[in-house]
């Protein structure tokens, strides 16, 4: 990856759930498992947000970097094998950008305590990596990831000691470890 695409994905990726806050807080904080109906409420968060974002490049069209928030936006829930959503698409027709921020985003959820799971150590959450491999990532992102694992780990502990959380915008400072 070039030094432009991972300052830029480092700086839109904070973005990629901003849709949730068209998601009700019955179904984001929903403490046990989403009916199919909530589900379907619960995917709209990616268009909501692409088109949030769509919307304030109208109105500042010199903020280029929106262009990749948008994309992270609409396409971090897509799956490599297309089994995902919002536009089913799969490989490398999800844009790279969602690829990256799809197995970061899962990492981080893993990790983190939720409202309807308790915390995963590393160790299962890289098991759970490791089994999407080409169903729900991006192989190339797999093999970049188990390259960057210890710094994963290591700011997982990190964050997890200060702030009892992690979030997805810290992530992105790996990209340069996971090229490297």
């Amino acid at each position: 990856m070039q030094e432009a695409f991972k300052s830029l994905i480092y700086q839109t990726s904070p973005l990629h759930d901003i849709g949730k806050v068209g998601i009700p807080d019955s179904v984001l904080r929903k403490p046990g498992k989403l009916t199919e109906e909530e589900f379907e409420i619960m995917k709209r968060h990616t268009v909501i947000g692409a088109d949030a974002i769509r919307a304030t490049l109208e109105h500042s069209p010199a903020a280029t970097f929106l262009h990749m928030a948008s994309e992270i936006a609409l396409s971090h829930h897509e799956k490599f094998d297309g089994s995902g959503y919002r536009q089913g698409l799969a490989g490398q027709a999800i844009p790279l950008s969602g690829r990256v921020i799809a197995l970061v985003d899962v990492y981080d959820a893993l990790t983190t305590k939720r409202v309807y799971k308790a915390v995963f150590t590393h160790a299962k959450a890289k098991e759970i990596i490791m089994d999407g491999r080409g169903k729900h990532f991006d192989p190339v992102m797999v093999d970049a990831f188990l390259r960057a694992e210890v710094e994963f780990d290591t700011i997982r502990l990190t964050m997890s000691e200060h702030e009892e959380t992690i979030t997805t915008d810290t992530m992105p400072k790996l990209l340069s470890t996971a090229n490297g």
